[in-house]
């Protein structure tokens, strides 16, 4: 006999393994600081990346310029200026990369928690049915 109650936390289980759950069931498998920690990695490279880009193509456009005055700018002034320029760029894109996967990070938390919690009940409904299995094979006076 089908257990309705049994069928309707299989489809909530299984829809949220489809839907919301393909993102926050691999988060949920992270402590918080490892999968921060991953995210500011991959961000220290994404930024560095974009910010050489970024000073390449500044470069090219001001090229001719460049080469004309070369002789005439202080060059280590330039050299500091940019990676001031750098650690400032990293500093803000660093506390934006934190602050948004430790949100991601809780969301998924939350939510991975509501699914196993009803894991839980779908487990306490199995163990009820085994009872009774168990129970009716006794009482007719044979096991298996």
């Amino acid at each position: 006999m089908i257990n309705e109650e049994k069928v309707k936390i299989m489809t909530k289980l299984a829809m949220y393994e489809q839907g919301r759950g393909r993102k926050h069931l691999p988060v949920s498998r992270y402590y918080r600081s490892d999968y921060i920690g991953l995210a500011l990695i991959k961000n220290f490279f994404l930024v560095t990346i974009g910010y050489v880009l970024i000073v390449a193509a500044v470069a090219v456009y001001f090229g001719e310029y460049l080469l004309e005055n070369i002789h005439r700018m202080n060059l280590v002034t330039l050299g500091i200026y940019l990676i001031i320029g750098y650690v400032i760029v990293l500093a803000a894109y660093s506390i934006l990369t934190y602050i948004q996967y430790s949100v991601k990070y809780y969301q998924a938390k939350k939510s991975v928690r509501e699914y196993y919690s009803q894991l839980t009940e779908l487990n306490k409904i199995y163990a009820r049915e085994e009872k009774k299995m168990s129970a009716r094979g006794t009482a007719g006076g044979y096991r298996k």
